[in-house]
């Protein structure tokens, strides 16, 4: 059996699981039943969590050179903006990218293809999985090709990142619920002209049909993401751009020179029931959909792949127990299940209808967002959440110990001192230990008998201001969480961790 991953969807999860999985040495293949990449995408924010985590893959640097930095969030009423809600350094002192980048999915998708690649792996487009069954120590997987020849691939692992209609889940019978909510959206790639298109966001609070106007990185170009909420809603199918509410626009003094596509889509809230089940594994919208509040949806399936890729690699390799891929499904679905919860009522403020929610949109909103947007704890709490630094496994198997208000299962808290980074550190796909202070010639001794990495820094407050204490021991897993808090920095502690989960640490990215 080759220790070969079959990844079903060539969408960012899908790709950045063949990325990581590539990285750490394991063989993969990556179909999807689509002839060509798609086009017409929605997806558009990239959250700080997910360029910290790029940063392994040397990943980010590019991303940022193509895409758009955010500069402010602007609120409009009655055909004149209301508020400006400033967002270049929002989460200011808590990650190195405290800003929201926009960077669109089909062009997401296109970096992310050239670095698989350049790796030696390409997508096999036109190329359907019919049916899988597990056979044995693999799983035996039918496919069809566009030119109707069939074949039979043998796997160890299956991954289902094959979007809301997903085969695998299908197939796995996992339920998926939830519901649709009654609006329809529309997206339209436009060119075009006016005071929305200045390189900030905007959006248009009014009655009318909800709409925001993204702007991308090419002067003049812009994605807008509306709501159709009347009749016109029953034709969602036939819809044209000229169909769309054109008092949004006009709301926001915006000239369409060109639209250079336009679709729509239904927003649904659901997650699966397993993300698993047995050698097969659900992620990205194949495991949970939810509303685009927040721009949160992409984002998570990324953390999905990053958090399943490392497990499969360590399985393979003989690092860890099968039992080890378990881990999966107990730390993503809880987040899934409170991001859905979460974003459904974000998306109901913002899409409800009435004369009570006309007016808290349109008159409360602008005057008390910026307002509470000036209070650093309201900010800090803001960016937190939507850039998904606060995903924490707290609780969860793989994650031991606390010192002070820093948990195991946390995100290593981001530190910058006037000489260090503390996150240069983390590139490797690897087991670290990180000591903030001095580490005990008994640690040292320990970390280089296990081929631990072991990176020490000199104590200093801005380590204090931000949780971690003096000396203490951090463990970070090859996904840059935190798996063990030892305020004691015993090396006992240490590997007893390893030990009872029969995990060994020497493993590292090929």
């Amino acid at each position: 059996m080759p220790e070969r991953v079959l990844i079903v969807g060539a969408g960012p999860t899908g790709l950045v699981l063949a990325l990581w999985l590539t990285r750490q040495g394991v063989s993969v293949r990556i179909i999807d039943k689509a002839a060509a990449p798609g086009t017409t995408s929605r997806a558009l924010a990239v959250q700080a969590r997910t360029l910290e985590l790029y940063r392994q893959l040397d990943l980010t640097d590019a991303l940022l050179e193509r895409g758009h930095r955010v500069p402010g969030i602007n609120l409009w009423v009655s055909g004149e903006p209301r508020a400006r809600l400033p967002f270049e350094s929002v989460g200011g002192g808590l990650t190195r990218y405290p800003f929201l980048e926009i960077f669109p999915q089909d062009e997401h998708e296109r970096l992310l293809l050239e670095r698989l690649g350049a790796l030696g792996v390409a997508v096999e487009r036109g190329t359907e999985l019919k049916s899988f069954a597990e056979e044995g120590a693999g799983v035996r997987a039918q496919l069809a090709r566009a030119d109707g020849t069939a074949e039979v691939c043998e796997t160890a692992y299956l991954a289902g990142c094959d979007g809301a209609r997903s085969a695998v889940r299908e197939i796995l019978g996992a339920g998926f619920p939830g519901g649709t909510y009654r609006q329809v959206f529309y997206v339209a790639d436009i060119e075009g002209a006016g005071a929305a298109i200045n390189g900030e966001l905007h959006i248009d609070l009014d009655e009318a049909d909800f709409l925001a106007v993204f702007p991308l990185a090419t002067r003049g170009h812009v994605r807008l993401i509306g709501t159709v909420r009347d009749e016109r809603a029953q034709r969602a199918e036939t819809l044209r751009f000229e169909d769309v509410s054109q008092r949004a626009m006009q709301n926001l003094k915006l000239r369409v020179e060109r639209v250079n596509w336009f679709s729509t889509y239904r927003v649904h809230h659901r997650v699966a029931d397993h993300f698993c089940g047995g050698r097969a594994f659900l992620l990205g919208d194949a495991a949970h959909i939810h509303s685009p509040a927040g721009g949160q949806g992409m984002n998570t399936g990324i953390g999905d792949a990053v958090n399943l890729a490392w497990k499969l690699a360590a399985v393979l390799r003989g690092d860890a127990p099968a039992s080890l891929l378990a881990t999966y499904e107990a730390e993503r679905m809880p987040f899934a299940r409170r991001l859905v919860a979460t974003t459904d009522r974000a998306f109901s403020v913002v899409t409800a209808e009435g004369a009570v929610a006309d007016f808290v949109r349109t008159r409360l909103a602008p005057i008390i967002m910026p307002r509470a947007l000036a209070f650093a704890a309201v900010r800090g709490f803001v960016f937190r959440t939507v850039s998904q630094i606060t995903v924490n496994y707290r609780g969860r198997p793989l994650s031991a110990g606390c010192a002070g208000r820093v948990h195991g299962g946390d995100r290593l808290p981001w530190v910058r001192t006037a000489t260090l980074d503390n996150y240069d550190s983390l590139n490797p796909l690897e087991w670290l230990v990180h000591v903030y202070g001095e580490a005990t010639p008994q640690l040292r001794d320990y970390c280089r008998q296990r081929g631990l990495a072991l990176s020490e820094f000199a104590f200093a407050a801005e380590h204090a201001a931000a949780g971690l204490t003096r000396n203490a021991l951090y463990l970070l897993r090859p996904d840059s969480y935190l798996a063990l808090v030892d305020p004691q920095a015993q090396p006992q502690t240490l590997e007893s961790y390893f030990v009872t989960r029969s995990l060994r640490p020497g493993g590292s990215a090929a």
